[in-house]
């Protein structure tokens, strides 16, 4: 007649390991530039199977996600594709001190639609007004969205914008430049490599010079407003070598 009693002591013993990981089980809010939107998916995904914590993604533009930090945005990181809208998100006191840090490195292309597009070379001799024709070149916004000023500066560098310049369709932030490209709205666009690489309908026509554009690299830092108990535990995570395993399988790098 102990059956019933028995089985459920039997019971209550069996959850009585788990209840510690219910217990600790952490939520960190992440704002991330747009460009990392598949990568750091996965190293999420990762970091939630080893600790139990959950992971929220905001992805748009930098230069967006830095002015909803600055008005108040309830994140914990912030990761952004170029250190100037980092320096913004600093200037305003948004950052949490000493938590500053550079964890990937990327390269900026020229892409064109479809699988099979013939290579170019990139250099001031380079007709690109002349092949975009009257078609437009699909880019982020030139002067708020890094890849869009990466992209203006190294045409710039080899002395193309002037000519292109009128024909420059821009976006919010480099995926939907990627995705006009995809769907053949544009025939050409200027993305990071690693935009190009998760796409199937598009080439990589040519890769800018290193030296016609700033160092493309992303500093991360945790916010002065930050809530999450696991905030640094994450920031640690990204640069861990289960997570640049990961980086590096969606065409990332690492700076110097």
């Amino acid at each position: 007649m102990f059956g019933p009693v028995l089985r459920r002591l039997a019971l209550a013993a069996a959850l009585v390991p788990l209840a510690p990981l219910y217990a600790t089980a952490a939520e960190v809010t992440v704002f991330a530039a747009s460009s990392l939107t598949n990568a750091l998916g996965r190293v999420a995904e990762a970091w939630t199977a080893a600790t139990g914590h959950h992971v929220v993604l905001s992805f748009a533009g930098s230069s967006a996600l830095a002015r909803q930090i600055q008005q108040g945005a309830p994140a914990d990181l912030f990761i952004s594709a170029s250190q100037d809208w980092m320096d913004a998100v600093a200037g305003t006191g948004d950052l949490r001190d000493g938590t500053r840090r550079d964890i990937l490195a990327n390269s900026l292309v020229l892409i064109a639609h479809g699988r099979d597009a013939a290579p170019v070379t990139l250099d001031s001799t380079f007709d690109l007004s002349g092949l975009l024709g009257d078609a437009r070149l699909s880019m982020a916004l030139v002067d708020a969205v890094p890849a869009g000023i990466y992209g203006k500066a190294a045409l710039s560098h080899l002395g193309l914008w002037d000519s292109v310049a009128p024909k420059v369709a821009q976006s919010d932030n480099v995926r939907a430049a990627l995705a006009f490209v995809a769907r053949n709205e544009a025939p050409l666009g200027i993305v990071y490599a690693t935009d190009a690489a998760v796409e199937d309908d598009v080439s990589i026509i040519a890769t800018f010079p290193a030296d016609s554009h700033a160092p493309i690299t992303y500093p991360a830092a945790i916010t002065a407003q930050a809530q999450s108990p696991v905030a640094q535990e994450f920031l640690d995570f990204l640069s861990s070598d289960a997570a640049r395993a990961i980086w590096q399988g969606f065409g990332f790098g690492f700076p110097d």
